[in-house]
């Protein structure tokens, strides 16, 4: 459904323009093209009527989905035959060594010793024999399936036998293995001279990236049931993947390094998706998950003495309740009661009107009493010419449960009778800046002159002036990015007296230090793959083939075979946006958090790469049908396609797909491209700019289809943001969203969100805004990173003893010619002592 504007209403073609006409009413042009208008009207309305039957979604965000999914999706439907492929490599080298007896019987120590001597065959130089042995490692892995009688069975087999092979030494050999297989140019330039490159082509690297994602998958999960050696190994496992080992890169730089290897054409064949996958459980592994990072926010908040956090944003938004469409009794009630527009407008009365809902609206914080502010005149229905007006009825999903409203006569409804929640469900913030531009106007209105940063001198300023600056200073929120800004500001301007800045070694660090001097074509190469995987992309043939690790070596001949194949390659697409999303997640919010301008750096490289426009893109679809996808097949999933005989596939059963209410994944992806778009454009009124330029406003009211309480909070902050720049109609023919954005999101306490009056949105600013950005960045890489040994800061030593006392690494054959030395450079220079006192 597309928010245009109807063929000849006269009105703008969207909403999103950045003059201030949002949605303009077409006056008396709009007349003349009423029953087009009035045909377009019924047409969304049918269709919104079709897509309110969306239920709310039993959706519980974390940092992954559940186990036996996260392994499962490791694997395309075209592997299954690997499988038995896998269980025949272990069982014949097994026999060989063990006569008997079955993996699960054996001892812990024999099985220490089969694998020990696994590893040892696995240094054969025979190819092929390396890859049946690296086989059998796998089927270790994946949890011996063929001794196990259920599903749970395989996971914990599985977990157990994946420790058992990382203290042997497993990853360590492996990791060799991936560095011969990424630096084996046959394999490169044989990928590169095939027409179509398929499955076969990647065997030994999928083999290979399978074994270490799940390593590292099993041994990340932590259960209060895992022994003391286990909890030690995992440790010791993430020490050994975040910091450089035997003078070696992180784990995570040489999966980067795929990426971008990958993306670049020189190795097609790279099995793009394992590599993701395997790179964002790392990433989350290493750096920890979202929980984690709420836990070194407030030690880190602890630590610079800021005071502690009001609330825990993960609980707030998991208490918070997805909006849901009013009823048709509710729409009526209201009309009823409503007043007609004439009324409203000559009455001089109408302001106290306004003022009273304004003080209902706080009270009864669940409805949106502004709905009787709406024209509902047919004749105004009609003269919209805006399909975007007309779709603000059909997205009524953003209003609560629906309540039967009262007869007529009980209009004035008392709070007692009805229960309503109280209070907002953040606490406002505000930051030092709001409160010096707030003094900085009262000063100018009642005194005539400013004073510059200070807060505290309120002399001359009117006694209700002074109420406002207190309780602007009880809601001061101090950030650790307004910390670090300010350190950062203190170290550029006095870098002799303040000294070298002590940088602690995190994981975090390491990772973006190793990350510096390429990270814009890590993030290049990460959005070309997310555009190539985004269902609204067309195929293009100058687009990279992200397909290599789903295609099997004959295409499919029948149509069931067709309709497997084409749910396996929506499948495979759907993980590369949930990996990629996930992982650009992750790694802005720690890098935030371990400095800003890390934060910064990131962000401005994906927006210079066009990330915002190419997110728009990927919301620009029936994001309720991406949501609702049925692109899995059960009885294909790991690890339940290895205990039992695989059913006969028929159509029927291809097409009615599973019975879960919604995809996690594909929901999992929404929100995490949303959160990631909220941290592009937060503060920054260049990029909100954008948001109008592309026209994103119908796009994202689209999504709040979606009754998921997470994804419409950031959805309703998006449109936000850009509210100011919507104009006046939009915000009146949006009052639903308008209101819903007042309960949902966070408030700040003198941001005039909903009006054109800010300050900061002058658009001259907007180039110097990002161009200031990028200096700081750059000075602050440049003094962190880039100080050379004999920097012009670097203190020199001015005593004479110290200096000749110095002991100088002199060549091994220096002693042969010392005395030649001596006599050219000491005693046949002849030396003017009475001018050397002279001129010093």
């Amino acid at each position: 459904m597309e928010d245009s504007a109807a063929p000849g209403a006269g009105s703008p073609p969207a909403n999103g323009n950045g003059n201030g006409n949002g949605n303009g009413n077409g006056g008396g042009k709009g007349k003349q093209a009423a029953p087009k208008g009035r045909e377009a009207f019924r047409s969304q309305r049918r269709e919104s009527e079709s897509s309110v039957d969306c239920p709310t979604l039993e959706f519980e965000y974390g940092d992954a989905d559940g186990h036996a999914a996260e392994l499962s999706e490791l694997y395309s439907y075209t592997e299954n035959l690997e499988f038995t492929n896998n269980r025949r490599c272990f069982e014949e080298d097994f026999k060989t060594q063990v006569q008997g007896k079955e993996w699960l019987e054996l001892e812990e120590d024999a099985q220490k010793a089969y694998v020990m001597g696994l590893l040892d065959r696995l240094e054969v130089v025979s190819r092929d024999q390396r890859l049946k042995v690296a086989r059998a490692v796998l089927y270790l892995a994946q949890g011996t399936f063929g001794e196990c009688d259920s599903e749970v069975d395989v996971l914990h087999w599985s977990r157990y036998n994946c420790f058992l092979l990382y203290q042997m030494g497993t990853f360590s050999a492996f990791l060799e293995l991936l560095h011969m297989e990424i630096d084996n140019s046959q394999a490169c330039s044989s990928a590169l001279r095939k027409p179509a490159i398929s499955i076969a082509d990647s065997t030994e690297l999928r083999v290979l990236l399978s074994v270490m994602y799940l390593m590292v998958e099993n041994i990340r999960l932590e259960r209060e049931t895992d022994s003391c050696g286990w909890r030690t190994a995992r440790e010791t496992f993430r020490t050994e993947l975040s910091f450089s080992m035997h003078n070696e890169e992180p784990f995570a730089l040489l999966l980067f390094s795929m990426v971008t290897k990958f993306c670049s054409g020189l190795a097609p064949h790279f099995p793009i998706k394992k590599v993701l996958l395997l790179l964002w459980k790392v990433v989350m592994f290493t750096l920890g998950g979202f929980e984690h990072l709420q836990a070194l926010k407030v030690q880190k908040r602890a630590e610079l003495g800021l005071p502690p956090l009001a609330e825990d944003s993960i609980q707030v938004v998991k208490s918070m309740r997805a909006a849901s469409p009013p009823s048709y009794t509710l729409d009526l009630g209201e009309s009823q009661l409503a007043p007609p527009p004439s009324k409203l407008r000559g009455r001089r009365g109408s302001r106290r009107q306004l003022l009273t809902k304004q003080d209902s609206l706080d009270i009864y914080n669940e409805r949106d009493l502004f709905k009787t502010e709406e024209p509902t005149t047919e004749e105004e229905e009609e003269s919209a010419g805006d399909g975007e007006r007309n779709l603000d009825g059909e997205l009524d999903l953003l209003e609560q449960d629906p309540l039967v409203p009262p007869p007529p006569s009980q209009a004035p409804l008392s709070a007692e009778r009805v229960a309503f929640p109280k209070g907002l469900p953040w606490a406002p913030k505000v930051r030092q800046k709001d409160i010096e531009h707030f003094l900085e106007l009262s000063r100018n209105k009642f005194i005539g002159f400013t004073l510059g940063q200070d807060t505290d001198t309120l002399v001359g300023l009117p006694r209700p002036i002074h109420e406002s600056v207190k309780t602007l200073k009880q809601h001061k929120y101090i950030s650790i990015a307004d910390v670090q800004i300010k350190n950062e500001e203190e170290l550029e301007k006095c870098p002799m007296s303040l000294g070298e800045e002590v940088v602690p070694e995190t994981p975090c660090e390491i990772l973006y230090q190793g990350m510096l001097y390429s990270l814009p074509q890590y993030m290049i190469a990460l959005l070309k793959i997310l555009l190539a995987a985004a269902p609204t992309s067309k195929a293009k043939t100058d687009s990279i083939n992200i397909l290599a690790d789903v295609l099997p070596e004959e295409m499919p001949v029948t149509v069931l075979q067709s309709m497997k194949l084409g749910i396996d390659v929506n499948r495979h697409k759907e993980i590369i946006v949930k990996s990629i999303s996930a992982l650009l997640l992750l790694l802005l919010k720690h890098f935030k958090l371990n400095h800003i301008y890390q934060f910064e750096y990131v962000s401005q490289h994906l927006v210079f790469a066009n990330c915002i426009p190419l997110i728009l893109k990927f919301f620009n679809q029936n994001i309720l049908s991406y949501i609702t996808a049925k692109n899995s097949i059960s009885v294909l999933d790991y690890p339940c396609c290895t205990i039992q005989d695989l059913p006969e596939l028929t159509t029927e059963s291809l097409e009615a797909g599973d019975n879960n209410q919604f995809c996690w994944r594909n929901l999992f992806s929404c929100i995490n491209l949303l959160r990631l778009l909220n941290k592009l454009t937060k503060w920054k009124h260049s990029r909100t700019m954008m948001l109008v330029v592309f026209k994103s406003a119908p796009i994202l009211k689209r999504a709040l289809k979606v009754k998921q309480a997470m994804l419409q909070l950031y959805v309703l902050k998006l449109l936000k943001i850009q509210t100011k720049y919507l104009g006046r109609q939009w915000r009146k023919s949006n009052m639903k969203t308008m209101s819903a954005i007042y309960q949902k999101v966070r408030h700040r306490m003198n941001d005039d969100w909903a009006y054109g009056n800010d300050i900061d949105a002058r658009p001259w600013d907007f180039q110097a805004e990002e161009c200031t950005l990028r200096a700081n960045i750059e000075a602050f890489n440049s003094r962190r990173y880039d100080r050379p040994q004999d920097s012009e800061f670097s203190p020199v030593d001015n005593c004479l003893q110290s200096v000749l006392g110095q002991r100088l690494d002199l060549p091994e054959d220096f002693h042969y010619s010392y005395e030649i030395w001596l006599e050219r450079e000491v005693f046949s220079q002849p030396i003017c002592w009475e001018e050397l006192l002279q001129n010093h």
